[in-house]
């Protein structure tokens, strides 16, 4: 009785509605999705089949025996309201256009689904965009063909405004909605909103619609820092084109003229933009004649415009689809896919960003790495827009991620080639090896924590492919690793990812660089199977007597500034040891300066001293420029005449005395007092440069003495004596690891 109560009851609503929406000769989608979301849903799964077998006529009309009888019975209204609902009327723009807009946004239409041809599609104005975000449906990236594909990065100096532009491009072709709060959208990572820079290059995926046709953009915004430029190279490799960013106000900088050659290497497409011309200082015309100097670009191929306030963004993506070419990609070709990033997700393994230069790739194909050969089923592929976004099938020339069930982070090797199950082919170039500029060691503070510590650093490396890792051990910090990085600045943020994402406590020694001796006997050449070492870790920094010469890195330093400055910059690179090697204007005030500089003379504080004589004004880039011969020494630091090898430091020569000097005060500072004196000493092999005491305790052993004869008291003291000097021989001095950590942030800090 109570079913046929409720179902009389939904009756008489549709009914009502049904009278309401002819009388209103409103659209019948709205009919269709208040009283049968089932009939809805039906119609929707029947209409994409239809579209796929392209039963349509040219008019918009059911082609004839398109459904039969036993699918659906459909009235004319019924039917254009199906028609509707596959996204062929949704932009008349009715009394449900809000309604529509809305439904659009949750995946309810795809205008992809509708054929584009009539005067339909042509009708919608060429600059206008729509958004796939947050659809629960899966985008047909068939639409796409590589004609209409562009791929490109973004690529600045720092806080040039590459992530406010990314933001607005997001919001220009509606993959996010736009907000106050849309402010580093793509800057995913905790250290990169606190530190309020780009640490990761990252992917998205926009439609655009121009001049009538669909265009699949694939953005990749990259870091701006000098220590994450192999980010920067590696989004090179799947793009055809840039967008080189530059302040309106500041002009060229430093890590601006190395990014236009890293893509000018490449042989990418190269779109000047000049930003931030809504500020008071602006001055685009001065930056178009710096762009026309430096890199020969005609000064009206720059586009002017204001991320922050969106002014004229929207030619930029205009100047994206005419200027970029597509990739030169074939989807009948073998599939041929580069991976060109991962992330690790606990529940689902490795999540792979991948490349398609040839071929397509869908769920459910058997994949193989050219790097390990092993073979996986691919569980899911999509695009980022800017999150996950799963996909039917991934096309040539598109970019998207892919999970395989790689669940070991060792089978995801950044640079390489998936392929097809027995069809293999020749795999892609991949990338040049990251070299390491600075080297330090990372110990646990509880040697409980090793395994969980080696579990975060293999997961963290899978994610930041340039940070090399090898195994090391010290007597007083335990089993740990010697760790090598691009920079000071990408140490610090490998640490601090380590405590925000895995909860690690961790003590990193003083940061080093690799030097390189030549061996001078043929017994030692054959002991170690090379004539010429590399020397990552300063304990083991052979003898002079086992070599002919020591080599140390040097980097060609490239540092712009306002011209009043010039004269302290100079007397600073000179101060470290640097060689000039050019000097430009690149304008009136400004002023490029070419430096050879060692690399230990610049790795820990030089761009601070830099910063500070130039008022904030000067930039700094550098880039890698081999070895040189240098007189370089191993100082060894020791504790009453026993070497600590966690100190041990190499330097040159004329700089021996002044290190060894500031570790012994620092260390005297630190150390804890004993009952018998230490003694902190830097040695330059046997030969002693530096030395500071730590005064022992003084107990009164005369307290107990209350007169009497003076030679009791003398032969307390005497007993007393004798005992400090024999603990002094047998009593090892042990470095508590505050003081380790307090000594070695110090130096590292100067």
């Amino acid at each position: 009785m109570q079913t046929s109560r409720r179902n009389a009851s939904c009756k008489r609503r549709r009914a009502a509605l049904f009278s309401v929406v002819w009388s209103q000769q409103l659209d019948v989608e709205c009919c269709l999705l208040t009283c049968f979301p089932r009939v809805a849903e039906v119609c929707l799964n029947l209409v994409r089949q239809l579209l796929a077998r392209g039963s349509f006529e040219e008019n918009g009309a059911w082609g004839d025996g398109a459904i039969a009888s036993r699918d659906l019975l459909l009235t004319p209204r019924l039917r254009r309201g199906m028609w509707t609902l596959a996204g062929q009327g949704w932009w008349r723009g009715r009394a449900l256009a809000a309604w529509v807009t809305e439904a659009a946004r949750k995946g309810l239409l795809w205008p992809h689904l509708a054929p584009a041809r009539g005067t339909a599609a042509e009708s919608r104005a060429p600059d206008r965009c729509y958004s796939s975000a947050d659809r629960k449906e899966k985008i047909d990236m068939s639409c796409f063909p590589v004609e209409n594909t562009r791929n490109f990065s973004i690529i600045a100096h720092v806080d040039h405004g590459k992530s406010t532009l990314a933001d607005r491009l997001l919001e220009l072709t509606g993959a996010i909605d736009k907000t106050k709060n849309n402010k580093q959208v793509l800057d995913k990572l905790q250290v990169e909103r606190e530190r309020g820079i780009t640490v990761k290059a990252q992917t998205a995926s926009l439609f655009y619609n121009y001049e009538g046709k669909q265009y699949l953009l694939n953005l990749i915004d990259t870091p701006g820092h000098v220590d994450f430029s192999y980010e920067v190279s590696r989004s090179l490799s799947a793009c055809q084109g840039v967008l080189l960013v530059v302040d309106a106000n500041e002009g060229i900088q430093a890590q601006t003229v190395a990014n236009f050659f890293l893509a000018f290497e490449a042989q990418l497409s190269i779109i000047p933009v000049i930003n931030k011309i809504d500020l008071k200082n602006a001055d685009p015309e001065r930056v178009e004649k710096q762009i026309e100097k430096v890199f020969d670009i005609p000064g009206d191929e720059c586009i002017k415009i204001s991320a922050k306030l969106g002014t004229n963004v929207e030619s930029v993506l205009d100047a994206v689809i005419k200027r970029i070419p597509f990739p030169k990609a074939h989807c009948r070709n073998p599939l041929r896919a580069l991976v060109f990033d991962s992330t690790f997700d606990q529940y689902r393994g490795v999540i792979a960003n991948v490349a398609l230069f040839d071929g397509v790739v869908s769920k459910g194909d058997k994949i193989v790495s050219a790097h390990t050969q092993k073979t996986y089923e691919v569980n899911e592929v999509g695009v980022l827009n800017p999150n996950e976004q799963p996909t039917h099938k991934l096309y040539a020339g598109q970019v998207g991620y892919l999970i395989a069930g790689m669940k070991d982070v060792t089978e995801a090797q950044i640079g390489d080639t998936l392929y097809l199950h027995k069809q293999p082919v020749e795999p892609l170039p991949g990338f040049k090896s990251a070299k390491p500029m600075v080297f330090a060691g990372m110990y646990p503070v509880d040697q409980s924590e090793y395994n969980n510590l080696k579990s975060a650093i293999e997961k963290l490396t899978l994610n930041d492919s340039s940070v090399v890792v090898h195994r090391d051990s010290s007597l007083a910090l335990g089993a740990g690793w010697r760790l090598g990085f691009l920079g000071l600045l990408h140490m610090e943020v490998f640490n601090q990812r380590l405590e925000q994402e895995y909860n690690a406590s961790v003590i990193l020694t003083t940061p080093t660089v690799p030097y390189k001796a030549v061996l001078s006997s043929a017994k030692l050449i054959k002991e170690y199977r090379e004539k010429e070492i590399t020397i990552i870790n300063p304990a083991q920094f052979p003898d002079k007597s086992k070599v002919t010469e020591y080599l140390e890195p040097v980097v060609l330093g490239t540092i712009i500034t306002p011209d009043e400055y010039t004269g302290k910059i100079m007397m600073l690179c000179q101060a470290r040891r640097a060689v000039q090697k050019n000097m430009m204007y690149i304008d009136q005030n400004r002023v490029m300066l070419k430096y050879l500089f060692p690399l230990n003379e610049i790795v820990v504080d030089f761009y601070d001293s830099l910063k500070s004589l130039s008022s904030g004004y000067a930039s700094f880039d550098y880039e890698d420029a081999g070895y040189q011969t240098a007189e370089l020494v191993k100082m060894d630091i020791l504790l009453n005449g026993s070497i600590v090898e966690e100190l041990v430091t190499v330097v040159h020569k004329d700089k021996a005395y002044s290190v060894g000097k500031a570790i012994c005060e620092r260390l005297k500072d630190s150390l804890p007092r004993q009952l018998f004196e230490i003694a902190i000493q830097a040695a330059l092999g046997s030969k002693i440069i530096a030395r500071e005491t730590v005064k022992a305790y003084r107990k009164n052993v005369l307290a107990k003495c209350y007169g009497g004869d003076i030679t009791r008291k003398m032969k307390l003291l005497k007993r007393q004596a004798e005992g400090k000097k024999k603990l002094r021989k047998v009593g090892n001095v042990e470095v508590p690891k505050d003081a380790f950590i307090k000594v070695l942030k110090t130096q590292s800090d100067k």
